[in-house]
């Protein structure tokens, strides 16, 4: 599998902010890297659609999504 294009970026965030981000990151064995890109991601699936004017069809499509792979999504954050 070919390696995702990488972009470093500096961050400016709320040190107890980062401090809880990188000590869940050590208790699940992931980077902190990791925990940041799954984080936002999660943002830019989930919560940014819902807030700013999204097409219908587009919504209806990503919680049709959702529900069919919920089973799946429990079992991966178990």
């Amino acid at each position: 599998m070919p390696k995702r294009a990488r972009k470093q970026i500096g961050l400016n965030m709320r040190a107890a902010l980062y401090d809880d981000l990188a000590k869940l990151a050590k208790e699940n064995g992931q980077t902190t890297t990791y925990v940041l890109e799954q984080a936002a991601e999660h943002y830019l699936r989930f919560v940014a659609p819902t807030q700013s004017t999204v097409r219908p069809e587009i919504m209806a499509h990503v919680r049709r999504s959702v529900n069919k792979n919920r089973k799946l999504l429990k079992l991966l954050a178990g």
